[in-house]
């Protein structure tokens, strides 16, 4: 079943987390289990992003989140956080594309 987190967090300098972001898919390159990640700024709350990352199963993202490069990434990650982070994770119900026949 396909698995979606949804990771919130606080920075002053997204380019940080971006920058962060490229040298963590160098390091992980052909190692990584991680689909694909969107990132968007909360209009309404200056400094605030939602992260989501989509991965083909739970055991996928667990094991993602166990590459050492992960670990490491997590705590440069959590040093430029300027509030707590929050994550869901979810398992995918159901998926659908606007204007596709059903």
């Amino acid at each position: 079943m396909a698995f979606v987190q949804i990771i919130e967090f606080s920075v002053e300098n997204i380019d940080d987390v971006k920058a962060l972001d490229q040298e963590w898919l160098a390091a992980t390159e052909g190692k990584r289990t991680v689909r694909r990640q969107l990132i968007g700024a909360d209009r309404d709350q200056p400094g605030h992003y939602v992260a989501i990352l989509e991965f083909d199963s739970a055991d996928d993202a667990a094991a993602n989140a166990d590459l050492p490069e992960t670990l490491s990434y997590g705590e440069k990650f959590f040093d430029l956080c300027t509030t707590a982070v929050h994550a869901r994770n979810l398992d995918v119900v159901d998926t659908y594309v606007a204007g596709a026949p059903g």
